[in-house]
């Protein structure tokens, strides 16, 4: 009965740790691997912009997004130097998107995109995007 007891609660242990991981294990490459194969294809689709710009705006959105969350993530900082720290991320963004290069009309509908689609994922509870 003891060794039942034990397994059990080997097995649940691992089952727990198994599921506090983030997939892909949190390694930031599988994450931007998981993130371009499931949204590239939308992203070509809705702003019409060509795969090699897709590509480039995948890696410096994704960037982004890193640069972000510790900052949305931080309690210490005030929400005004997370708005200005935000800010700063974000116009660093934009002049990377400029350098692909985009045009500001091709610029506008990518960050329409990408609003749009946080929005979705805000009203799912913060799971994947449906293709």
């Amino acid at each position: 009965m003891k060794k039942y007891f034990l397994t059990m609660i080997a097995l649940f242990a691992m089952f727990v740790s198994v599921l506090a991981q983030p997939p892909g294990g949190g390694d930031p490459e599988a994450m931007k691997a998981r993130m371009k194969e499931r949204v590239k294809p939308m992203l070509i689709e809705k702003t019409s912009i060509s795969d090699q710009e897709a590509e480039k705006v995948m890696d410096i959105y994704f960037d982004f997004q890193m640069k972000t969350r510790p900052i949305r993530m931080d309690q210490s900082m005030s929400e005004e130097d997370k708005s200005k720290k935000i800010k700063e991320a974000t116009d660093a963004r934009d002049k990377s998107f400029k350098e692909i290069p985009l045009t500001d009309e091709k610029i506008k509908s990518v960050s329409d995109f990408f609003e749009e689609l946080r929005k979705q994922m805000q009203n799912r509870g913060g799971g994947q995007p449906r293709q």
